[in-house]
């Protein structure tokens, strides 16, 4: 579609290092597919392209400062509290279920594997990671090589699963679609060239946000079938079990704000944040917030029990947050708690409960229960 000089200074070509091997295979691929390439696909190459995408190259991602070479922090690398309380949510899940195995999805550096390996002791009989990267994996198994034979690696679920399963910020990495609104007409957005340069180029589509955005001015927003579609997989193996997923977003109404209209999509590198994915592609992190609800109906249709929805404040707090933090020295406690408050992660993560099997109720969730906004 052609833009006014305004939109068109904002879909200024996105300029990639010339010897980054990446941006010329995604060229390639736009090539292939006549000169347009969906977000999604360019998001999939971005990240995973074996050898080249971000979460399949050697740079490091995940630590506590930009000092050490990192892009961004998780959970179990800002506190080992964390992993400690997360512990003995999964330690009743493991006994409700009546299951004696953690599957996690994107383990990351394996720092949260260790804690809960170390706190839930031979309650666990093993724990599997499933991790696309391979050069994450060879992180993952130096760090957990004292655990011995009871951690394995797996590239695929087996065909029926007894398990508690775990994904923190996993979901958000998955491939995202874009839609434009743009003088009240939705567009799917893609990636297309501009002398070798990558460039946002907008399409009509029938594609439209699963909520009914009020208004007419433009509004981008993103999709989100991929993590879907996984929520679908996960029900079909998953016999009996749990799933605990732990992530920022949003419920439905509140993703698809008429407010919100320049989407969340975001890129972390360097312990900063900015806009642009389609610059120094492979070298950043590219993720956007999830639509939490549309994950819950994907799952319950698929069979699966929403066993709780709250904020990871709420979570962490109902699991021993506070009586675990009183054992913790002052220079701990003050990273700890970023986790809990709520203008650091405390609100903007949630944590959505799924089950397979008899109905329970989490201990996480016995207070600021929220699974009637999704």
């Amino acid at each position: 579609m052609d833009y006014t000089p305004a939109q068109a200074a904002e879909h200024a070509p996105a300029r990639n290092a010339p010897d980054n091997p990446l941006a010329g295979h995604i060229r390639g691929l736009i090539a292939q597919a006549g000169g347009w390439l969906s977000f999604d696909r360019f998001m999939q190459q971005a990240l995973y392209a074996p050898g080249m995408g971000y979460y399949a190259n050697a740079l490091r991602k995940f630590g506590a400062m930009p000092q050490s070479g990192s892009d961004f922090v998780t959970a179990p690398e800002l506190s080992p509290l964390f992993g400690q309380v997360l512990a003995a949510q999964v330690q009743e899940a493991l006994e409700a279920t009546g299951t004696d195995e953690v599957w996690e999805f994107g383990a990351g550096s394996g720092a949260l594997a260790a804690q809960l390996l170390q706190h839930l002791g031979a309650r666990l009989r093993r724990y599997t990671i499933v991790d696309v990267s391979g050069a994450l994996r060879a992180r993952q198994q130096q760090t957990l090589a004292r655990f011995g034979e009871r951690v394995a690696w797996a590239e695929r679920l087996p065909e029926r699963m007894r398990a508690v399963v775990l994904g923190n910020e996993v979901l958000d990495a998955m491939p995202v679609r874009l839609l434009q609104r743009s003088n009240g007409r939705w567009h799917e957005r893609g990636v297309a060239l501009q002398d070798d340069a990558f460039v946002w180029s907008d399409r009509p589509s029938v594609l439209r946000p699963p909520a009914e955005v009020a208004g007419e001015h433009d509004y981008l927003t993103e999709i989100h079938p991929q993590a879907e579609g996984f929520m679908r997989t996960l029900a079909q193996h998953l016999q009996q079990g749990a799933a605990f997923f732990i992530d920022y977003g949003f419920p439905e109404a509140e993703y698809y704000h008429p407010q919100r209209d320049q989407g969340t999509l975001v890129c972390h590198r360097a312990h900063r944040v900015d806009a642009e994915p389609l610059q120094d592609v492979g070298l950043k992190d590219i993720t956007a917030h999830l639509n939490f609800t549309g994950l819950a109906l994907a799952a319950q249709e698929a069979g699966l029990q929403v066993l709780g929805y709250t904020s990871q404040a709420h979570f962490l707090m109902n699991n021993g947050f506070l009586s675990n933090l009183e054992q913790l020295t002052q220079v701990q406690q003050a990273p700890a708690l970023k986790l809990v408050l709520e203008h650091e992660m405390g609100e903007l993560f949630k944590v959505l409960a799924l089950g397979a099997g008899p109905a329970w109720q989490p201990r996480g969730f016995a207070a600021g229960e929220r699974s009637h906004r999704l």
